[in-house]
């Protein structure tokens, strides 16, 4: 038996422009900063003692053949790593779901390949995990997302992500032990409790691409900013430019945000917060929240049981093998 463990991740700013339209018509290409978060997708891949093929996840799948399997990121994976029958595949999330904004999907899809690489004898690099995952969601199913999930839960840790004409390039950003501490006490996931395709909200076209554009080059140049800011350690900075980051992501799309949405972003402000964003596509999922130490117990009070919350926990080892027999 194979078991891999690859995190979901936060994006801080740039999220949008690592998509191929924009990343490939912007001078300057585009640019994510995000971390890896230490919660993780496990997937298993068991040989079976017959030639059929069994998938279990929220439902359960038992085929004969490779191309009877519905869930399409596993087939593909299979695929690709070159296994054609014989195996049971589960896989396992500690944030069940998709559309919680963290890059599930991306997770998902980086551990399969992992996990059967893995099966096949075969340990690929980071980049080469990052890059095959992308071949399947993007070239292969079409999806309409960009790239950055992908690498960060490939690599791990906290990066500054290129997109462009000269394909990814990943630059880990250094966190010492007494900043990742400060991560955790200062930023928090509050959930929304609305969760959202992020392909619906992604492929909505723009009423003004004008706009769109102008709005996601200073996405970009956020990005910019929240690398220097981790650099020097400066999480405050960070925090406040999140509101930023969400003012021009909320006009990209009518689908980035609702009325819901709106009302817990002015609650977790007005409660202390230095600033706040919706992560992932938009209109459901996690709040990325900054503040002192002590605004997580606020929250707490103020929000209630309803919105469930926890602390950014980095992880460093981006997609592993836990166990392997």
């Amino acid at each position: 038996m194979i078991i891999s463990r690859t995190p979901l991740r936060v994006s801080f700013c740039g999220g949008g422009t690592d998509i191929d339209d924009f990343s490939m018509s912007e001078p300057n290409g585009g640019r994510v900063v995000s971390a890896a978060l230490s919660r993780y997708v496990y997937v298993t891949v068991n040989r079976r003692f017959d030639d059929r093929i069994r998938v279990s996840y929220s439902t359960m799948e038992d085929a004969d053949s490779l191309e009877n399997i519905q869930h399409g990121l596993v087939r593909e994976a299979l695929r690709l790593t070159g296994i054609e029958s014989g195996v049971e595949i589960t896989t396992i999330a500690d944030i069940p779901g998709q559309g919680t904004g963290l890059g599930s999907s991306s997770s998902v899809t980086v551990g399969l390949l992992n996990a059967m690489h893995a099966f096949q004898g075969r340990r690929v690099s980071k980049e080469q995990l990052a890059e095959e995952a992308c071949q399947i969601e993007i070239d292969i199913l079409g999806a309409p997302i960009g790239r950055q999930d992908q690498y960060a839960a490939s690599f791990g840790g906290v990066n500054s992500i290129r997109f462009g004409e000269n394909g990814v390039q990943v630059e880990p950003i250094e966190v010492s032990e007494g900043l990742s501490k400060k991560f955790s006490e200062n930023f928090t996931l509050v959930f929304t409790g609305l969760t959202r395709s992020a392909s619906k909200v992604l492929s909505e076209q723009s009423d003004d691409e004008s706009d769109k554009n102008s709005r996601m080059t200073e996405i970009r140049k956020h990005a910019d900013e929240a690398a220097s800011h981790i650099e020097h350690g400066d999480l405050d900075s960070l925090g406040a430019i999140l509101n930023q980051t969400w003012i021009s992501k909320r006009g990209v799309s009518s689908m980035v945000t609702n009325t819901q949405i709106d009302e817990l972003y002015e609650r977790v402000i007005s409660s202390g917060a230095l600033g706040a964003k919706l992560l992932g596509a938009g209109n459901g999922g996690f709040l990325l929240v900054c503040g002192n130490q002590h605004l997580r117990g606020i929250l707490q009070r103020e929000l209630g049981e309803g919105h469930r919350m926890f602390p950014l926990e980095i992880d460093f080892s981006g997609s592993s093998i836990i166990f392997g027999t």
